[in-house]
């Protein structure tokens, strides 16, 4: 211990020198540029020592103030979980702050004729060199841990359906330099694997299989009694084993978990904030993409609309009243693919139905339409859904909109879909359409409500033009 100890203070202090050269270096290229601001002879020595370099306190206060805010913030410890977005924010932060403090530093002290042009200058090197030495370090960390470089032994607590996904999700990760040796579970026998990963011994063997196997970490995957639990913390504890525990019911959570005190009690706090932030920028693209979509296909939807017209009497559009998000409901438009009296006929077929779930669905339904076969078939009939877009119903990618008598209000996982816009594509839509069950197309939403992102969506939308022009799975 007293070796590694030792390593991560030099690492911490070879990471300061370097950012100290930086430093030195942003100052020095922002006076290189303008040096007819100062009497003096540029030279590193000068920026922070000349005698006749009036501001050298200034450089040498801004210098002191970013190593003591990045050794705060964290940035000269490696935190290899941590992603590369979320380490330059933190440089972005130290930055911005170290620059108002020096301001006010300068205005405090009344340091007169501090130029304007160095000062945004020195600001704008220091961030520049300080965030392409963070990539590059990261870049060179990973490097050594893939090739085995101070990588960390880890057990993992619970062999059920959490453990495998972790398990899984590090052995993606070897940048991580986390090195499974095993589980610990206390209904799995000792000589059985689990995903090729070996079941060591019980939850009682803590100790003993960490000692042996030199674990350095161990991930709490169930939840455990407190006994059970306090016992694991004091063992960790005194032979210097890091305790990481997986939140409980972490997978219905679709936001960020945050940590703080109330007192002297911690507190994980689930907020979604960040999720809504996000959906302004979703719904942006959403208009912008649909739009686009409209005048492109306006030709093609005036001559659907003669077609079905032609086909069969009734109107052009149907509509159906669906749940949006947060439970609003919205009438939801299609091109008519059904005889007119479609919904008045459906009791006498209820029987037939080949889906489970509420979801009432049949391979050979006697109200389609002529032309609605083909509709459905190459989901045309859904194109209407445009306008739902553009008036904030719905969205381009989303949940399945399912109907007010499908939605049962008492199922969680039916609610959390309700979380966000319902869209006229989505997994289910990308994975078989119709030939999918109710309990998987559930399942999809709530991974699809939980892993959100902008790329997701853009994706599923690519990936929704080879399935509706193959046109299978759609009746």
């Amino acid at each position: 211990m007293a070796k590694v100890f030792s390593e991560r203070h030099i690492i911490r202090l070879v990471y300061i020198l370097v950012d100290l050269i930086l430093i030195a270096t942003g100052f020095f290229s922002a006076c290189t540029i303008f040096p007819r601001k100062f009497s003096f002879e540029i030279s590193l020595y000068n920026i922070f020592l000349g005698e006749s370099n009036a501001y050298s306190g200034v450089f040498c206060f801004w210098a002191l103030v970013l190593i003591i805010l990045n050794y705060v913030i964290g940035l000269y410890h490696t935190r290899r979980e941590l992603s590369e977005v979320l380490e330059v924010w933190d440089v972005i932060k130290a930055n911005i702050l170290a620059a108002l403090i020096v301001m006010v530093a300068i205005y405090v002290v009344k340091i007169e004729g501090f130029p304007r042009t160095i000062f945004a200058t020195s600001f704008t090197f220091l961030f520049g060199y300080l965030t392409i030495w963070r990539i590059l370090k990261r870049s060179l960390v990973e490097y050594l841990v893939r090739h085995g470089y101070n990588n960390f032994n880890v057990v993992i607590v619970g062999a059920g359906k959490v453990g495998r996904s972790l398990a899984e999700e590090i052995r993606k990760r070897p940048g991580f330099g986390l090195s499974i040796v095993g589980f610990l579970d206390d209904f799995k026998p000792v000589t059985e694997c689990v995903d090729d990963i070996p079941v060591l011994g019980k939850i009682n063997d803590f100790v003993k299989i960490a000692r042996k196997e030199f674990v350095q970490k161990v991930f709490i995957t169930i939840h455990l009694e407190e006994r059970v639990f306090s016992r694991i913390l004091e063992e960790a504890k005194r032979i210097g084993v890091n305790v990481r525990l997986i939140p409980h019911g972490y997978h219905l959570l679709g936001g960020r978990l945050t940590q703080s005190n109330i007192g002297t009690i911690p507190i994980l706090e689930y907020s979604n904030m960040s999720t809504m932030k996000r959906q302004a920028g979703k719904r942006i693209f959403d208009v912008i993409c649909t739009l686009i979509f409209v005048i492109i296909l306006g030709p093609f939807l005036v001559m659907v609309s003669i077609l079905i017209k032609l086909d069969s009497p009734g109107p052009i559009f149907y509509s159906s009243m669906r749940y949006g998000r947060k439970g609003r409901q919205f009438p939801m438009l299609k091109f008519r693919s059904m005889v007119q009296d479609a919904d008045s006929r459906i009791h006498e077929l209820r029987s037939s139905n080949e889906v489970d779930g509420p979801i009432f669905k049949i391979r050979k339904d006697p109200r389609i339409t002529n032309i609605g076969s083909i509709l459905r078939k190459y989901s045309i009939d859904e194109l209407p859904q445009l306008f739902n877009v553009l008036r904030g119903d719905m969205s381009l990618v989303g949940p399945r909109p399912l109907l007010i008598t499908e939605v049962q209000k008492e199922d969680l996982r039916q609610l959390r879909r309700l979380e966000v816009m319902p869209g006229m594509t989505g997994l289910w839509q990308i994975r078989g359409r119709s030939d999918v069950s109710f309990t998987r197309l559930l399942r999809w939403d709530m991974w699809y409500v939980n892993n959100w992102s902008m790329w997701l969506d853009i994706n599923i939308l690519f990936q929704t033009i080879p399935v509706v022009v193959r046109g299978k799975g759609a009746y």
